[in-house]
């Protein structure tokens, strides 16, 4: 390409700018270091495909990307409605980011009820492109719009795109036999195309995925690639579009390797299958369906090739009950749920403590209490996988920080569960299981060898010396007791809530056999081997901010704006939160500001103050939305200068 004008600025938010002119009254090419996109329709006009198809796009052209889907917890909301609007956020860059983005750059609205939902999101400057058919009165009154915003100059201090994408849709059908309702349903796909010309986004893998997709219906395949194909020319034949953008792989951002598109879920799943195989056990998921968490049941169903068995229970009960089952007869055990789950499964994760059984009790959490926010995101069920069980039945609790670092969580709630014999509580969120980043795909050696040995025969002798089971008695090291499959021969014992005698497992009533277990349990978690923290400290700081789960990319972000504004600050994240690394103590003592910002009234904040009588400082947030990284930065720019 030969330009005839080039020219670079600077945004005022960092953004560095480049432009080519081409002669002959081509379209100009404008180089952009990041984007965020934001498309926003009903919650039928297939938004979610749409972010996900652009996503796929993105990540197989090499940029790092985050991703933030947010949907209505009704199946299909009402129509046209504020409460019905379906959004989906992708920030992508040519370098390593760490959060879907604070405000989109373009807002792509395919009603007035998307626009109406999305505007407060975006600053002045910003792109909106707008399904102007949609913007008929009755839409714009449903959602309290008196005149045409399209119309009336308060969208002036935007860069405004009128399409009439259905029209435009329809007409590039029209050689198809689909009704006109039919047709509109491919608005989408035009959008797509269109979004893709303007971003430079390959196009091949969109048009497999349709290929594959309706394969058994041509009809409905060759409509959707006419208007994927359709936008596309659109953006590049339309006055209204003189620029497009471009943006480079991330080509130093990554580590040397194999790459794809990872959500939290997915990567979840496939951690668990990799456990499974590291241990050499087959898999078991016991699971009923809830959101966020049904995706992992759904993708763990596909995987039967790998010793993956799955069973959707009639409950929650019945779901975690099968899954200890299946612990106690030699697999990995897993049921997954989310908040209101965990409540119903106290019990059996109270008989998991007891029976010392390795269980893994994955918790998908989202906004609550009770039905709550299904399809919003929030942290606050880390007291209920602390505490949220009867007696004194302690559990590891690990949480993972992003969702391509789900896979690892997952081999590390494993490696604890199997090594120490205990149900151990994985906390993710919906903003993890939902959104998306670039995962490296690991070599098989890089994996741990998770596999632990059965009992295969007597482990005390008597007095008398005669050889027995005894299937309490225990590791020196681990405190973890035998693991013995149900059949094999001279391995017989009870099993059941009731406390057990220590060593022989057998019924105990004494007070004195009740305190040694009880503590006993306890030192069993409290001895887990977990790695230190690490504190990322450059300057010499006197103030740190401390995080857990997904709050790490919204936090880390905040600490480089912080750091390029010449404001010292530290940052320390957990992954295991139960037990704390033995360190973390000491870490804290050496600062005389902690910080702790988290999407709940301040659970974190409570245990560590608790435990290390540190004065830490709650920053919550509890709207079912993450953090983000300019709010946490002026909050953390009051908190170092109070």
């Amino acid at each position: 390409m030969t330009s005839q004008v080039s020219r670079t600025t600077e945004q005022a938010d960092g953004t560095v700018v480049g432009e080519q002119r081409r002669p002959g009254g081509v379209k100009a090419v404008r180089r952009l270091d990041r984007v965020i996109i934001r498309f926003a329709g009903d919650s039928g006009d297939g938004m979610q495909l749409t972010g996900d198809r652009f996503t796929s796009e993105t990540a197989s052209f090499g940029n790092d990307l985050s991703t933030l889907p947010n949907f209505p917890a009704e199946i299909r909301a009402p129509a046209g409605t504020l409460p019905g609007v379906s959004s989906f956020q992708l920030h992508f860059a040519d370098h390593d980011i760490l959060t879907p983005g604070d405000a989109p750059n373009v807002l792509v609205a395919m009603n007035p009820a998307a626009l109406k939902a999305n505007i407060g999101d975006l600053p002045r400057g910003a792109e909106i492109i707008v399904n102007t058919d949609e913007f008929t009165k009755r839409a714009m009154q449903k959602v309290g719009y008196d005149a045409s915003p399209l119309e009336d100059g308060s969208l002036d201090g935007y860069s405004l795109h009128p399409v009439p994408l259905t029209t435009l849709t329809v007409e590039a059908l029209k050689e198809f036999d689909l009704t006109r309702k039919e047709a509109e349903r491919s608005k989408n796909m035009f959008a797509l195309g269109l979004l893709s010309w303007m971003y430079h986004r390959p196009t091949e893998g969109t048009e497999r995925f349709l290929k594959q997709k309706f394969a058994r219906k041509p009809e409905v395949m060759n409509a959707n690639l006419a208007a994927f194909r359709a936008g596309w020319n659109f953006g590049e034949t339309t006055e209204d579009f003189a620029v497009s953008y471009e943006i480079a792989p991330a080509s130093t951002a990554f580590p040397v390797g194999t790459y794809r598109n990872i959500s939290g879920n997915l990567a979840l799943a496939y951690g668990l299958v990799a456990a499974s195989r590291q241990a050499g056990l087959p898999l078991f998921l016991g699971s009923y369906p809830i959101t966020p968490a049904s995706d992992i049941l759904h993708e763990l169903s596909k995987h039967k090739n790998f010793g993956v068995r799955t069973f959707q229970a009639e409950d929650e009960i019945a779901g975690i009950g099968a899954a200890l089952g299946a612990a106690f007869g030699g697999s990995l055990a897993v049921t997954t749920t989310s908040g209101p789950g965990v409540a119903l499964k106290a019990e059996t994760v109270g008989l998991a403590v007891s029976l010392e059984l390795p269980l893994l009790v994955v918790d998908i959490q989202r906004g609550g209490p009770s039905t709550g926010l299904p399809t919003k995101t929030e942290q606050a069920d880390l007291l209920q996988a602390m505490y949220g069980r009867n007696g004194e039945a302690p559990v590891p609790v690990i949480a993972p920080r992003t969702p391509a670092d789900c896979f690892d969580a997952a081999l590390e709630a494993a490696r604890i569960a199997l090594t120490y014999r205990t149900p151990v509580m994985l906390l993710s969120d919906g903003y993890l299981a939902n959104g998306s980043e670039p995962w490296r795909i690991p070599d098989l050696t890089e994996l741990p060898d998770l596999r632990v040995p059965f009992a295969t025969g007597p482990n005390h002798t008597l007095d008398d010396g005669t050889e027995v089971f005894w299937p309490y008695k225990r590791d020196p090291q681990t405190l973890a007791r035998p693991w013995a499959i149900p059949g094999t021969p001279g391995l017989e014992h009870r099993i059941g809530g009731i406390e057990k005698q220590d060593g022989t497992g057998n019924i105990s009533y004494d007070p004195a056999n009740h305190d040694f277990m009880v503590r006993t349990r306890q030192a069993k978690i409290d001895g887990i081997d977990v790695p230190d923290i690490e504190v990322d400290d450059p300057d010499g700081a006197r103030t740190l901010v401390l995080g857990w789960g997904s709050t790490y990319g919204p936090i880390t972000a905040a600490v480089r704006r912080l750091r390029r504004a010449g404001e010292p600050i530290a940052q320390a994240h957990l992954r295991h939160l139960n037990p704390f690394p033995r360190n973390l103590g000491a870490v804290l003592g050496q600062y005389d500001k902690v910080v702790i910002p988290e999407m709940n009234l301040g659970q974190l904040a409570a245990l560590v103050r608790a435990k290390y009588l540190v004065d830490a400082h709650s920053y919550n947030q509890v709207n079912g939305m993450p953090f983000k990284a300019e709010q946490l930065a002026e909050a953390l720019k009051e908190a170092i200068h109070d």
